[in-house]
């Protein structure tokens, strides 16, 4: 079992690795934020900026979004994945946006959740980055699997880990925890072929420590 100090330290340690972790997401608005955190389920965010990009351009209102042909919504999302799902979702969410919440993005996360196609990471990534309020810490694909390696949870659903986390860190580590995990997976602790020897936790790491000790 860690200490309350060494939790702390792993924090702290990729603090000082990744000094510039942050959202990889680019939007404008709460409103835009929502449709691209849709589009990045199953996707990788650089691929969701570049769609974004033309997509935001034309369209970038609840009013646009719900005016759009759902045909060429799709056309236009189609290299994120999952476009017909996706496209459904975004015209329901900008419809309910418009119709229960005057158009503008509640900053409330238990009504971010009542929107189609935001569960509990997607509104705790909006609340974080748009309304600058982490009332939570978004797990998804690197911060579930690091979790897990670093032994900082053994849960495998998202929601359990982030209940795990949130035990373990004071609310003022909120906002770094899932950039830093993010970055962390991204560049050192890779689902495969991890660069364990050149990572600063490893002496924190469960799944380092197992490996040695085969």
């Amino acid at each position: 079992m860690k200490t309350n100090k060494e939790h702390i330290e792993i924090i702290e340690q990729l603090k000082k690795v990744y000094p510039d972790a942050k959202c990889s997401l680019d939007f404008t608005t709460p409103f835009e934020l929502g449709i691209s955190v849709m589009l990045s389920a199953q996707c990788t965010d650089a691929r969701v900026n570049i769609v974004t990009s033309s997509l935001f351009k034309k369209y970038n209102t609840p009013i646009d979004f719900v005016n759009i042909d759902l045909d060429e919504l799709e056309k236009l999302i189609f290299p994120c994945g999952f476009y017909k799902v996706k496209a459904k979702n975004i015209k329901a969410y900008a419809e309910k946006i418009l119709n229960e919440f005057n158009g503008e993005l509640p900053s409330d996360i238990d009504k971010l959740m009542t929107l189609p196609g935001i569960g509990r990471k997607s509104a705790n990534v909006i609340m974080l980055e748009a309304f600058n309020n982490p009332l939570g810490i978004a797990v998804d694909t690197h911060a579930k699997r690091i979790s897990n390696r670093l032994g900082l949870s053994s849960e495998k659903d998202p929601l359990k880990i982030e209940q795990d986390l949130l035990k373990l860190y004071p609310k003022k580590y909120y906002k770094d925890i899932n950039h830093l995990l993010v970055w962390h997976g991204r560049n050192t602790c890779t689902a495969r072929n991890p660069k364990c020897d050149l990572c600063p936790l490893s002496s924190f790491c469960s799944f380092y420590i197992d490996k040695q000790n085969i």
